[in-house]
């Protein structure tokens, strides 16, 4: 008795580690703006899918966007870099109905702090901002992940309201709906039963 329980609770925790599975995500382009309230990101191309669609997108031929808006700053400052509050953010990630993608692919908010580095790169300033991020994909499910956003060159006097955007990588993890993975878990389960009375004939 004790075997098949160990059997059971194996077959409900493998379709967890089978199917979860992460969607990749860049996006080029685009305008990084804002002040001490908050940054927005507008204008980014979706030119990179892996894991969700035909992943046929690319600069030349974009399939969606993507844009974000922060909380306000809460630590730092514009130019040095600092720490903003995920209060009040949005993040979404839009296709354009080509290649297999949804229009509405993801929608959220970002969670916890999001951090806003500097750092030097050529005569001037470039910046990096990182996140989670959590809210619905697709099919209606709770999702979260990460992103990491990256400028162009800001210029000597580094960030002074605006910077063009170099490139971006969100992933989102995906985990099927608990349904689904409980007929799956039953079915294995069903299938040792059946193996186990074979091997005992």
């Amino acid at each position: 008795m004790k075997r098949i329980v160990m059997m059971a609770l194996l077959a409900l925790a493998l379709p967890v580690a089978a199917f979860a599975g992460n969607v990749d995500f860049n996006n080029t382009g685009g305008t990084l703006a804002g002040t001490t309230s908050g940054l927005t990101l507008t204008g980014s191309m979706l030119t990179g899918v892996t894991g969700l669609g035909l992943g046929l997108c690319s600069t030349a031929t974009p399939c969606g966007s993507v844009s974000f808006s922060t909380g306000a700053l809460t630590s730092g400052n514009l130019t040095l870099g600092g720490t903003f509050s995920g209060i009040g953010s949005s993040f979404q990630i839009l296709g354009n109905g080509t290649n297999g993608l949804p229009s509405v692919i993801f929608t959220g908010t970002f969670v916890g702090n999001i951090n806003w580095s500097e750092q030097a790169c050529g005569a001037g300033e470039c910046y990096t901002l990182q996140g989670s991020i959590s809210g619905t994909w697709y099919n209606g499910t709770t999702v979260g992940g990460a992103t990491v956003q990256l400028t162009f060159n800001a210029g000597r006097d580094g960030f002074t309201g605006s910077v063009p955007l170099a490139s971006g990588d969100t992933v989102i993890t995906t985990v099927p709906e608990p349904g689904t993975l409980g007929l799956f878990g039953t079915g294995l389960v069903g299938l040792a039963g059946v193996l186990r009375k074979k091997f005992k004939a």
